[in-house]
Parts: C-alpha cells; sequence; structure tokens
C-alpha cells in the first residue's frame, strides 16, 4: 500500500477533527491525546445499521456525529485513506457493519494503541488490515509502499493462517474438507485449569477425524472450540446468511436444531411513544432486515423467537438464560452482550457476522484463550446494593479500565466470579455481572457453580446439572486476583459516554433526571422490576418525570403482571411497553428527548447510544426508580418513608 489519500487522527479534539474534515491535514506531538474507547456505536450508529450491510451503503455513514462535528459522508468524502486512533478502538457492540463502514468510506488501514477483541477479530476474519505499530504511518507518509499482507506475519498462528487463505470463510472451506490442521498443539498434558480454560480445552478441535479435546490451554492460545447454542438477530441474521452463502450456497448448517434467531431489536419502534423521526427512518429498513432474517429461518430450519413467531419474545440474552445455556457450554450470538449466559457456568461471548456464518457451517468457533481475573465476593449487600453496583464499580477500577492486564495486542480477558457474597442474588441479578464485563473490555464472565444458578435451572428447565458443572482445578493459575467486600462498595453510577466512568452515587445527588429507563438484558428482568417496584410503590412520580419500563421476555412479563408490578408502573404514569430491546439501542420507548437527562438500568452509555443527544447515567433498577421519584439522581434509602 502506497499512501495516496489522506490519514485521520481520531485526536480528543473536536476543532483539530473538524479541521482535518474541512481539508487540513494535522501531525499530532507524540503526546497528544486520542478518544479513548472510540466505540461502534460512533463508527455506524445503530440508525444507520439499520439501512444494510454493504459498504456502498454504510460508508457515507461511517463516523457520523463523532464528537459533534462529523457529518453524513463526512469521512467518505474527505480522502482519507488511513484511520488511526488511541487505546480500546472498537469497544461495544459485536456489529461487523463497523468494519464495513470503515471499507465503505475508503479506510484500508487502521491503526491504534490497542483494539478491542470482537473488533480486532472482525478486522481480521473480514481482512481489513490493522496494526498497534504507530511507525507505520510515517513510513506511508515518506512515500514507502508498505506490504499490509506482512502486518499479519506479527499476529497469532491462527490469526495468520486466516489471513494466509484470505479470510474466515476460505479458511472453513479448507477445514471442511480435511486441507487444514490445528495451529496449535494437541498432545497435551492434563494441568490444572480455571473454568474457562477447562471449558476451552474439553471443546477444542483436535484435527480431522479425531474426538474434540486437548489436555490444557493456557492463556494467549488460539484454538477452535465446539460450540453448543448459536444465535442471531435482526441486526446480523441478513448480513450473516448472505456470507454463509456467498461462501457455501446451499450446504446445509451444522445442528441447525441448536441454533435460534430472535425478533428483538427492532420490535418496539413502531410504539406510539416512539419519535416520529426515529420511526422515518428505521422503521422501513428495519422490518426488511426483520424480513430477511424470517426467510433464513424458514430457509434452513432455524426456531425463531419474536411476537407471533412460533416461539415467545423477549430480548435474546434473557431467553439464552430461560432456555438454551447449560453449564460447560460454549455460548455465541451475534451480540456482545452474550456473556450474560455466563451466569449459568458457560463461556458465552459475542461474535461477529462472519465468526457466526462459520459457526453454523463448521460447528466450531475461533476462540483466543482468555487471561482470567478472580473476583471472589464475600459479605453482605445490605439490601439496596446490587450486582448493577458491583460491576459498575468492577469495570471502572483502573485495574480494567486501564487494561493493566494486557501485555500483546491480541490478548483477551475474562473475570471468574466467586465467593459467598454472590448467593444471596439470584441468577437474573447475577447475569448482570457476566453481561457487563465486556461493558469493562473484557470478553466475557463466569460465574462459579453456586446454589442460585443450580436452584434456577431445576426450578425453570426441571434439570439436575450437577454432571455438567464446571470447577476451577485447586492450583489454577489466575491472571490477577481481586477480593471484594460488599460493605465497601458503595451505589455506584456510571457518568455520561462510558461504562467505565465509575461515580460514587453519593457525589451526584444534583444532578437532574428527566427521562427513566428500566429495560434491557441488564435492567429488564423480573428481578429488577421489582427492585424497581419495591422503590415507587407507595409513591410517586416526580413532575415532568417520564418512566418507560420494558421487560425483558414475555416469561419476565407474564410473571411480572401475576405479581401487579406491571399495573403498579402502570398506575403511576409509566409507559409499559412489550418485550424487547427498545430505547437500549434507540429503538424503542424511552429514547431521550431534545434537552432531557437520563437515568437508565441499561448496559451502555456512549453517546447517541439511545437514539438521540442528551447525557445518559448508568443506574441500579432501585435508583433509577428512586430518582423518577424525586427527578435527580436518588439513593432510594434517602427517601422519606412511605405514609402507612
Amino acid at each position: 500500500m502506497k499512501l495516496t489519500g489522506r490519514v485521520l487522527h481520531l485526536l480528543d479534539d473536536a476543532p483539530a477533527v473538524q479541521a482535518q474534515l474541512g481539508g487540513t491535514d494535522v501531525a499530532p506531538e507524540a503526546d497528544a491525546p486520542y478518544v479513548f474507547g472510540v466505540n461502534t456505536d460512533a463508527m455506524i450508529s445503530g440508525r444507520a445499521c439499520t439501512f444494510g450491510y454493504t459498504p456502498e451503503i454504510l460508508g457515507p455513514y461511517f463516523l457520523q456525529d463523532f464528537l459533534d462535528v462529523v457529518g453524513e459522508g463526512g469521512v467518505q468524502g474527505g480522502g482519507f485513506q488511513v484511520v488511526v486512533g488511541g487505546h480500546a478502538y472498537g469497544s461495544g457492540s459485536s456489529r461487523e457493519v463497523a468494519v464495513v463502514a470503515h471499507q465503505g468510506a475508503g479506510i484500508e488501514l487502521v491503526v491504534a494503541d490497542s483494539f478491542q477483541r470482537i473488533f480486532q477479530e472482525n478486522m481480521v476474519y473480514s481482512g481489513m488490515p490493522f496494526t498497534t505499530d504507530r511507525s507505520v504511518i510515517a513510513r506511508l507518509q515518506a512515500g514507502e509502499d508498505v506490504d499490509l499482507a506482512a502486518l499479519s506475519a506479527e499476529l497469532p498462528p491462527f490469526f495468520r493462517a486466516v489471513a494466509e487463505r484470505g479470510g474466515l470463510l476460505a479458511y472453513g472451506t479448507d477445514l471442511l474438507q480435511g486441507e487444514v490442521e490445528p495451529t496449535y498443539a494437541v498432545d497435551r498434558p492434563a494441568r490444572p485449569m480455571n473454568i474457562a480454560e477447562k471449558i476451552i480445552a474439553r471443546r477444542a478441535w483436535a484435527g480431522p477425524g479425531r474426538p474434540d479435546g486437548i489436555g490444557h490451554v493456557v492463556p494467549g492460545d488460539q484454538v477452535l472450540a465446539r460450540c453448543g447454542f448459536r444465535g442471531m438477530h435482526e441486526y446480523t441474521t441478513g448480513m450473516v446468511v448472505a456470507l454463509y452463502q456467498q461462501a457455501w450456497g446451499d450446504a446445509p448448517m451444522y445442528r441447525p436444531e441448536q441454533v435460534a434467531a430472535f425478533e428483538d431489536h427492532f420490535v418496539l419502534i413502531d410504539h406510539p411513544t416512539v419519535p416520529d423521526a426515529v420511526k422515518k427512518a428505521r422503521l422501513g429498513p428495519a422490518m426488511q432486515l426483520t424480513a430477511e432474517m424470517v426467510q433464513a429461518c424458514t430457509d434452513n430450519g432455524i426456531r425463531l423467537h419474536g411476537p407471533g413467531r412460533a416461539l415467545p419474545p423477549g430480548v435474546c440474552h434473557r431467553i439464552v438464560v430461560e432456555d438454551y445455556a447449560l453449564p460447560g457450554d460454549i455460548v455465541v450470538l451475534t451480540d456482545s452482550h452474550t456473556p450474560t449466559a455466563g451466569v449459568l457456568d458457560a463461556f458465552a461471548f459475542g461474535v461477529g457476522s462472519t465468526a457466526m456464518a462459520f459457526a453454523l457451517r463448521t460447528g466450531l468457533i475461533p476462540v483466543t484463550v482468555p487471561k482470567v481475573v478472580r473476583v471472589e465476593v464475600s459479605g453482605e449487600a445490605g439490601g439496596v446494593l446490587s450486582p448493577k453496583d458491583l460491576i459498575l464499580h468492577l469495570i471502572g477500577d483502573p485495574y480494567f479500565r486501564e487494561e493493566h492486564w494486557r501485555t500483546a495486542p491480541t490478548d483477551t480477558c475474562i473475570i471468574e466470579f466467586g465467593g459467598p457474597g454472590l448467593h444471596a442474588w439470584n441468577v437474573d441479578e447475577l447475569s448482570v455481572l457476566t453481561n457487563m464485563t465486556v461493558e469493562g473490555g473484557l470478553m466475557t464472565g463466569v460465574v462459579e457453580p453456586c446454589p442460585p444458578l443450580v436452584d434456577f435451572l431445576r426450578a425453570r428447565r426441571g434439570l439436575d446439572v450437577t454432571d455438567l458443572l464446571v470447577h476451577a482445578d485447586p492450583g489454577a493459575t489466575y491472571a490477577h486476583t481481586v477480593h471484594v467486600d460488599l460493605a465497601d462498595v458503595p451505589l455506584t453510577v456510571a457518568t455520561p459516554g462510558d461504562s467505565r466512568n465509575r461515580a460514587p452515587l453519593a457525589d451526584h445527588g444534583d444532578v437532574t433526571i428527566d427521562n427513566v429507563v428500566i429495560a434491557s438484558c441488564t435492567g429488564g428482568s423480573l428481578a429488577d422490576l421489582r427492585a424497581a417496584a419495591d422503590v415507587l410503590r407507595g409513591r410517586a412520580l416526580a413532575h415532568g418525570v417520564r418512566l418507560t419500563v420494558t421487560p425483558s421476555s414475555a416469561d419476565v412479563a407474564t410473571a411480572a403482571r401475576d405479581e401487579g408490578l406491571l399495573d403498579l408502573f402502570t398506575a403511576l404514569g409509566a409507559v409499559v411497553s412489550p418485550p424487547g430491546c427498545g430505547s437500549c439501542i434507540g429503538n424503542g420507548p424511552g429514547i431521550p428527548l431534545p434537552g432531557e437527562t437520563t437515568a437508565s438500568t441499561t448496559n451502555r452509555n456512549f453517546a447517541r447510544r439511545m437514539g438521540a443527544p442528551g447525557p445518559v447515567w448508568l443506574v441500579s433498577p432501585a435508583v433509577a426508580a428512586a430518582s423518577a421519584v424525586t427527578g435527580r439522581l436518588t439513593d432510594p434509602r434517602a427517601l422519606p418513608p412511605v405514609a402507612p
């Protein structure tokens, strides 16, 4: 590659970015600050994602509204060939269309200080060159013809093999024809392993004609592992199936009975309270993507969840916990919040569309074995402290926020949660911990076997999972161990812009709140609705405050209705919607109106993530409810007692 275009530096300086868009090239100082965690919502918005998944469609929308200075077509029309970012580039969603948007805007190389795991994998599997070596920029600007293919030589063996064969799907074709062997040693002795390592090692592909499983894995290994459940939703299924058909035509999928699709991200766009501008922009193309998903399910025998479908509706992650995931499973969905299922002692993580197409055909998924941080929880929650407070407290810690665990560009990391402090919370509540590990730049989280998950699977599915449970071995190795006494964890919020922006609630009691959202895969469970109702019962909403409540599944909605919770919310004046993803991604009731500040139980608060500008604070359900009562961020313990 020779530099025939321009270099776009994503500096944490809106005027400098605007100047580049206007035609002025910059040469940043060595210590110039770049935007931390340029996220996939910033790269390609939830709105633009509804339009399609090809470079031609998405290119004009690359980085639209970034720092509020990039307009439609701003990057594409600027003649940029290289984009340069800072740390944690590609945070957030698993949407592979973020890579596609780069390509559509004319970007041929991405340079950043570090990349987030899913985005990096998506670049490898779809053939997008990238590097963390900033010297490449100077070489290009000096006129050197840089061999982009040589950048892959610095990657780990599996990534390198994929790049050499022209991408993951081409690699998959060769694998199916018996033309590839594992890029890792398979003749390994047993050794003590933690939970994630044991699950991966048991399910590792050992080569053509050999049974799955190898003696051990260690952090940094890249292996192919046998999947259990695989899932998709409306945003992604069309792209997944298009990639699948391009590679393999109508060849049968591997065990389609272990696959499901979910109509959950678009089902609330036409709700009466959704602004007309959102409906006008999103509804039509969203229904086209939904139609593509329905057709794909019909053609391939894939089970389908959604309103009026054969299987009940709800947010995919909640349904996977309710009905599909099991201890010891490897669970993958084309959504970054797949770690929700890690609450069931499973290894669950989000993947992009190319990786899912590969998994649908081969039954295998590439796994970079993670470093594992053990978080040992003790003490009592004291009633109001929730897992949402705990996970916001953890991922905002410098160890995670600054990725102190990272020593190489392709490193991954997860949290193994354990300890007696977890036992007072049920699976609904504990799933918030694993769900939000991804917001801390981590691959996933896993909860060790404990009474709540055993009780849940017995009550929910009538299963005795004793023989399925995966325990860490004595002597297992961890990258780091964190001991947390719940008595030392304050009620915690995330300040607007990033879930890692942790702050004690007590420091922000003067923040006015106009819009309260209790919803999503991390805030719409039955436990979440109960926690909110306990605060709201006998009280009223503050004047002018809007409250939206969205149950996370049909079963949650039924149980909440039977307990009188939905009637309670409705009587207070809340908007109570059917199950779905909703305003978490700007597709349902609760989208901020002009001038509003939002308190939300969702898991992500990137700029415009909820479909409109306006600050979004992440809070627990109890704090959300208390804030709805007072009109400002409020500790529920500070509310006056309810009159008898």
